[in-house]
């Protein structure tokens, strides 16, 4: 089942608490502090893998969390960190926090991982506390929570070219004929319902990922048909390849058909439209295809139009050859097609993370890692007054006692 659309929640690992702990062995009065630290949280990754195509597995599960760390113990034992998430998604996911509607990251190419929820550093154990003075602190310092996000994920595939054209204009038939793709063919429209991908080769070193989409029909940038829901798909594309019906069952002028498919494109988005196109008028193997090319020919004069039969093959090598000229020819950059700002790339993503609160609000982590940082000094205030009073000489309960010869004050 192709699924191109997820949203979820990741959590990332709570820190372990430090602990409080005193040295207490045979021959050992004064152990001191032995308390050791909490270990740090798992982090939540998502990394883009090759052998993943869709997002199936993310849409049944909404909630994903990395392990918390475990907490400090006595004779200075550190606790264990926790394990670390790793989401796999199929290159080319867009990754939106849903709250903000930011684009986070984009998960291109193969192999690229980035952390999306940094986990909570562990408390300090109590022998960070201890100094001249304190020498036996009874206190250590809580975990810090770890980092928490809503996220909408999009797939966009990653071909080279985009297929498409109204409904039963040939495209699956195309990319059946060219590779060793399988989709559905049939002689009623929508007969394609989700994206189809296929690699065809015109020799061993030179290689074209083609994508096929649902066809469009007027009114589509409205909601009908299939809508304009699969066009992101080829956003990422560098040529599209534009399938004319030469001989539509309708009766349909072939210069109707094309400006309709124009028409949708620049609804949608104008950068899109302005990608390299060659048009390709198919079925010119049916009866009144070649004069319906003439007329076509004369009516779009300056456009360089490559009539082929996907059903016969006739016309394919001369096509794959033009595709792969202007393959070569667009720029690298069209590749990567991007709707929103994108923040800088690297190992993390910088942005203000969330942490979710016990009301099901979303509060910046920072807050509460500031909270913790303020618990911290409290205690610590508190710890030290009850030192400095269990330290020093305290008055006598009651009236006070005068000393050998001395004379009251009146």
């Amino acid at each position: 089942m192709f699924v191109d659309e997820a949203e979820i929640a990741i959590f990332a690992g709570s820190g372990g608490n430090g602990c409080a702990a005193m040295r207490r062995e045979k021959y050992e009065p004064h152990g001191g502090p032995s308390g050791g630290d909490g270990g740090d949280g798992g982090s939540v990754y998502l990394e883009a893998c090759a052998g993943v195509d869709t997002l199936l597995d993310l849409a049944g599960r909404h909630h994903w969390r990395a392990g918390n760390g475990g907490h400090g113990q006595g004779k200075k034992k550190a606790g264990a960190d926790g394990a670390d998430l790793v989401i796999r998604v199929p290159p080319g996911t867009l990754v939106y926090d849903r709250d903000t509607d930011l684009l986070l990251a984009d998960l291109t190419p193969a192999g690229r991982r980035v952390r999306l929820a940094a986990g909570g550093q562990g408390g300090r154990g109590n022998i960070h506390f201890a100094n001249s003075i304190r020498q036996a602190p009874d206190f250590a310092e809580p975990g810090r929570p770890g980092q928490s996000r809503r996220l909408r994920l999009q797939l966009r595939l990653i071909a080279d070219v985009g297929l498409i054209g109204l409904p039963n204009a040939g495209k699956s038939t195309l990319l059946a004929r060219v590779s060793a793709a399988r989709p559905k063919i049939a002689d009623y429209p929508f007969t394609t319902l989700k994206p189809q991908l296929g690699i065809a080769e015109l020799d061993p070193e030179r290689r074209l990922v083609l994508a096929d989409i649902p066809g469009l029909i007027a009114g589509a940038h409205h909601g009908a048909g299939l809508g304009l829901d699969f066009l992101r798909h080829i956003e990422r594309t560098r040529v599209l390849v534009h399938l004319i019906d030469m001989v539509p069952p309708d009766g349909r002028n072939p210069l109707d058909a094309y400006r309709t498919v124009r028409q949708e494109l620049l609804a949608y988005s104008p950068r899109l439209a302005a990608k390299p196109e060659l048009l390709v008028p198919n079925k010119m193997d049916l009866p009144g295809a070649a004069a319906a090319l003439a007329d076509l020919r004369q009516q779009l004069p300056g456009r360089n139009l490559l009539g082929i039969s996907a059903v016969s093959g006739a016309g394919l090598k001369s096509l794959l050859e033009a595709v792969w000229g202007a393959v070569q020819a667009a720029p690298a950059g069209e590749a990567l097609v991007s709707a929103a700002p994108l923040l800088p790339t690297g190992a993390d993503v910088i942005a203000q993370p969330h942490t979710l609160t016990k009301g099901g609000d979303a509060a910046p982590a920072g807050d509460a890692a500031l909270a913790a940082e303020v618990a911290a000094i409290k205690a610590d205030d508190l710890r030290k007054g009850r030192y400095y009073r269990r330290g020093k000489a305290r008055p006598p309960r009651g009236p006070a006692k005068l000393a050998l010869g001395a004379t009251p004050e009146r």
